[in-house]
């Protein structure tokens, strides 16, 4: 099992993982996710991997409510846009569920009925082009973990081979930043406190 070998790869830290109400977030965007991602949330959660992947969670829209985009549905958007700017055509349906400081936006191609059949799509932004890849979330981080693909999906070598990568939960990488501490060093941050 994919997920197996990714927690090999990139043990959990005490502490991740979100609960999700499912129900109401996939009614709020009129699909399931696939299987393999909501274990991903239950055992990692949102966050980043080695300050250079952010992973995101939908955010649910209740009755009325709109609340503030966030990454999911930001990203969602942009990609949208970039397939329309580069294709001149609309997208099919995708959903972004990852972005990298390389500005590669990593998403699913959503347009088959199950969920756990959907590629991951990914627009490289060097090479200015979209690539899908036969695969779930989990089997794509584990197979870049392993540098598993022809080449890499991603603009920048960081995490290709990388078999010891380091995940950190979203509100543990806000108490490390609030405590003065680079997230992903665990140093003193010179930084710290400069920007609000």
């Amino acid at each position: 099992m994919w997920i197996d070998s990714l927690k090999t790869l990139m043990p959990p830290h005490s502490g991740a993982g979100d609960a999700v109400d499912w129900g109401s977030v996939e009614g709020s965007w009129g699909v399931e996710f696939p299987s393999d991602y909501k274990n991903f949330v239950t055992l990692y959660g949102e966050g980043g991997v080695d300050g250079y992947l952010s992973i995101f969670l939908p955010q649910s829209h209740t009755q009325g409510a709109i609340p503030p985009l966030r990454g999911m549905e930001i990203e969602t958007r942009n990609a949208e846009r970039v397939w329309l700017e580069e294709k001149g055509e609309v997208a099919p349906k995708i959903i972004v569920w990852g972005l990298d400081a390389n500005s590669d936006i990593l998403c699913w191609r959503a347009t088959q009925d199950d969920a756990d059949e959907w590629p991951v799509l990914v627009w490289n932004q060097d090479d200015a082009q979209w690539s899908d890849y036969p695969c779930g979330m989990v089997e794509f981080l584990v197979r870049i973990f392993r540098a598993d693909f022809d080449e890499c999906p991603l603009g920048d070598l960081r995490l290709w081979g990388n078999a010891s990568a380091k995940f950190l939960h979203r509100p543990e990488e806000q108490r490390l930043r609030a405590a003065g501490l680079d997230p992903w060093t665990g140093e003193p941050d010179p930084c710290a406190g400069m920007f609000g």
